[in-house]
């Protein structure tokens, strides 16, 4: 595990929201490093964690931090998109509470040959899990400009998205892409300098729209937010984390859909619909982290946690 390093982000909010009991059977959809499994199970003594993760390293990782637990902790290799069924075959059949710490992590960052970075030189991968899917240099070098500047625009909220990508085409076209520092000379090559921001890197929006679009993270992140809170006891929790506005969004929508009640017309005297609340929303606005947490966490810093109690 030494190699493996993740700060996990609002560590103590995230316990205050998510109050795990003694029993029951919690779910961390993210695994990570295994920090906020830690916090549950040291925190709910006699409960069950089912930790998620697409990356082996992770669950290795994991896996050794929570030694002291093997027999309440039940590690999983998959996308939680998934859930359901991975906890179907495992005979899990509620929640007593989730987590979900969205986003890559740490470790993944500053894992050179992973290819999520570009302050470093590596292949473009960007896959979270490396066993299967396609990477970043596949889409780069196979996608019609069209579809590669809706990915840069949409995921990446990129204002030089149609440039970008035709950049990209004219690249390809002399020879393959298939490093981080080669993505990253093109799109400065594209984003005109007098229009970088001081505090972001031109590559920034980019390499988030090409991370998305690899591991499938919006798709992933709707079904397996739904599946949690479809499995949500009543009185159970569900908290997640978020780094940017397209994920946040998201999960803003997907809990108030779940908090709402009654959709029938005003005029009518009596409800018809018959639909009733399944959640109360437990954070109006988002919490977002302290000023220390953010000076020893930098990453913490666009992290946005809300919070549902199932009714």
């Amino acid at each position: 595990m030494a190699d493996f390093h993740h700060l996990s982000v609002m560590p103590d909010e995230v316990i205050r929201f998510l109050a795990p009991k003694g029993t029951g059977t919690y779910l961390d959809g993210t695994l990570g490093g295994g920090g906020h499994s830690l916090l549950i199970l040291e925190n709910a003594q006699r409960a069950t964690l089912v930790g998620f993760d697409r990356d082996q390293a992770a669950l290795a990782a994991a896996g050794e931090r929570l030694a002291a637990y093997s027999n309440r902790f039940r590690p999983v290799h998959g996308d939680f998109a998934g859930l359901a069924d991975h906890l179907g075959e495992l005979g899990v059949t509620g929640l007593d509470g989730f987590i979900m710490d969205l986003g890559v992590s740490s470790h993944q960052l500053d894992t050179g040959e992973r290819g999520f970075s570009f302050q470093k030189d590596a292949p473009l991968d960007m896959r979270m899990d490396t066993s299967k899917g396609e990477t970043a240099a596949e889409l780069l070098n196979e996608l019609p400009e069209q579809e590669l500047e809706r990915i840069i625009s949409e995921f990446g909220e990129e204002r030089w998205a149609r440039r970008i990508a035709s950049f990209i085409v004219n690249a390809r076209n002399e020879s393959p892409i298939s490093t981080t520092f080669q993505l990253v000379d093109i799109i400065k090559g594209a984003v005109p300098k007098a229009k970088w921001e001081e505090r972001i890197h031109p590559a920034t929006r980019t390499f988030q729209a090409l991370r998305i679009a690899v591991n499938h993270e919006l798709e992933s992140l709707e079904r397996g937010m739904r599946a949690a809170l479809d499995l949500l006891k009543p009185g159970g929790r569900g908290v997640i984390i978020s780094f940017h506005s397209l994920e946040d969004r998201i999960v803003k929508h997907i809990f108030r859909e779940y908090a709402e009640g009654c959709t029938c017309p005003r005029q009518l005297p009596i409800c018809a619909c018959g639909k009733l609340p399944r959640v109360k929303v437990l954070t109006g606005r988002p919490v977002t982290a302290t000023a220390e947490e953010i000076e020893n966490n930098p990453r913490s810093r666009s992290a946005k946690l809300r919070a549902v109690e199932k009714l």
